[in-house]
């Protein structure tokens, strides 16, 4: 009996699996990172976030005291914002040579 698929059809079906597989093995790595790393960053994100929240207003924090270090954080901007239009005022007084 022959077989009724030529060479060159078999040899078509075996490079296309051959294809197939080299994609696979290029992309499964990728999947697998937005699967695993993607969602760890994202939670290492969120936890960082309470942290800084958590250590600006701690639990037992009274409204005076909170009230306290609004004003303390609203200040530090005014000197941030004061020494940045000196620094300005510094850079173009500057001569470069």
């Amino acid at each position: 009996m022959q077989s009724t698929t030529s060479a060159w059809e078999r040899w078509r079906a075996a490079s296309d699996r051959a294809r197939v597989t080299r994609y696979a093995a290029r992309v499964i790595p990728w999947i697998i990172m937005a699967l695993v790393a993607v969602p760890l960053v994202v939670v290492a994100f969120v936890a960082a976030r309470r942290r800084t929240d958590a250590g600006e207003h701690p639990a037992g924090e009274t409204a005076q005291e909170k009230a306290l270090t609004e004003q303390e954080f609203a200040e530090a901007e005014a000197y941030e914002a004061k020494w940045r239009e000196e620094d300005k005022e510094k850079y173009h007084q500057e001569r470069f040579p």
